[in-house]
């Protein structure tokens, strides 16, 4: 990974208005990861948006990392129901084509 695709969490943290001990929490915890680099704990890009989603989580519902942890549980586990009925949806289609 190159320093192109990273943020320092410092810099993240200024940016958000969020204390860096609530992202270390969070990695803690196992919901994002975070990059060090020497002494630096940087936010890769790819973990942004979820990150971003978390704070707002934080911010607007006041909903603690436990709560979140169990928030994000929830919302993967609907999105791999969401992508099995995909899958089972195409396979019923092509078994009704050839019908």
């Amino acid at each position: 990974m190159t320093n192109a695709t990273l943020i320092t969490a410092a810099d993240f943290c200024s940016l958000h208005h969020v204390e860096y001990t609530f992202i270390d929490s969070l990695s803690e915890a196992g919901l994002v990861e975070l990059t060090i680099v020497g002494q630096t704990a940087y936010v890769p890009d790819e973990q942004m948006p979820k990150l971003e989603k978390m704070i707002r989580l934080h911010h607007e519902l006041e909903i603690n990392v436990a709560g979140i942890g169990a928030i994000t549980h929830l919302l993967q586990q609907l999105d791999d129901i969401r992508e099995e009925m995909r899958m089972l949806r195409n396979k019923l289609n092509r078994y009704e084509d050839n019908f």
